[in-house]
């Protein structure tokens, strides 16, 4: 088959330093792979086409890209898959991290996120004379964890860093849940607290992706919500998080729909007055543009029913 590709190039050592793409039309087994196009591509097309791999069997991480607008493991990919037809794919480095030479990127931001939070166990009491022995249903738990195999996939499309680079990411925090969750580890309430302040699990917007890249299934955003509910049950419950949580189950309850005024002051906090000057420019634009929230908000007309659906569920709950 005809594989027909659209790579993105980017060379820092010519004098424009600007990117571009550049399309190539490569003849590859129906069965090829993303990963073998390129890699015909470079020894047979343009050797000085840069991109890393390794196993080629999605083991190692290394061949993380996007096709297509989506981060994946070039390697799984298939052509058949996104290209039945004999269509043109994109290839893009992956994003959230500064392209050294076409599709390979620095992935420091990466593994200094990863080392952010103490990526080890922290063992208390005696030293046993073995091992440290858990339980296998604990274990088995934490397989699904444990599969992750740091390709940075889930942090190339994560719209939280897009916007802010401190926040934590998918990798860091799916990590921190591994030992949080670990019975052998005995700082878990330690951990709790410092994932409980920015820019860490409250930070994550829930968009999804990082699940729906994973290679592995590992869920990281899943990981990431856990974790809140770790850290409420555990007693930290003084962060916006949390109250932007509170706030939002009061207002459906009261309302049956979102007070989204009362929801941002509630999130910042009312005695936090430097939070609430902070909201006043997006409120007077939002004022400008027509799109602020009505002071008295309106209720819905079965807001009686949808209370006794959030008390239901919030019976279930405990």
């Amino acid at each position: 088959m005809q594989a027909n590709i659209k790579v993105r190039r980017f060379n820092p050592e010519t004098p424009s330093k600007e990117a571009h793409y550049q399309e190539f039309s490569v003849d590859v087994h129906e069965s090829s792979s993303v990963l073998d196009a390129l890699i015909k591509v470079r020894e047979e097309v343009d050797g000085t086409l840069a991109l890393r791999c390794s196993c080629r069997a999605s083991i190692c991480g290394s061949c993380s890209m996007r096709v297509n607008g989506q981060a994946t493991l070039v390697c799984k990919t298939r052509l058949e898959e996104v290209a039945p037809n004999g269509e043109q794919i994109t290839i893009d480095p992956m994003g959230n991290m500064p392209v050294i030479k076409d599709l390979v990127v620095d992935m420091k931001l990466h593994w200094d996120k990863v080392r952010a939070v103490d990526p080890y166990l922290r063992p208390g009491g005696p030293e046993p004379d073995g091992e440290y022995i858990a339980p296998n249903e604990a274990m088995e738990h934490l397989v699904g964890v444990m599969n992750c195999i740091m390709c940075g996939a889930c942090v190339s499309d994560c719209t939280a860093l897009e916007v802010d680079e401190n926040f934590t990411g998918p990798a860091a925090l799916a990590k921190a849940y591994r030992f949080v969750a670990d019975p052998r580890d005995d700082t878990t309430h330690e951990r709790l607290g410092k994932l409980n302040e920015y820019p860490h699990i409250w930070d994550c917007t829930r968009c999804y992706y990082c699940v729906e890249v994973c290679p592995k299934d590992v869920a990281p955003m899943d990981r990431i919500m856990k974790m809140r509910d770790m850290a409420i049950e555990d007693g930290y419950t003084n962060t916006p998080g949390y109250r932007h949580t509170e706030s939002f189950v009061s207002s459906v309850r009261k309302h049956g729909r979102l007070d989204e005024s009362r929801l941002a002051v509630d999130s910042v906090g009312w005695t936090n007055l430097p939070g609430l000057l902070d909201l006043a420019p997006v409120g007077l634009k939002a004022l400008r543009k027509g799109k602020l929230p009505p002071i008295i908000p309106h209720k819905a007309e079965d807001h009686k029913q949808i209370r006794k659906i959030v008390d239901k569920l919030e019976d279930e709950a405990k």
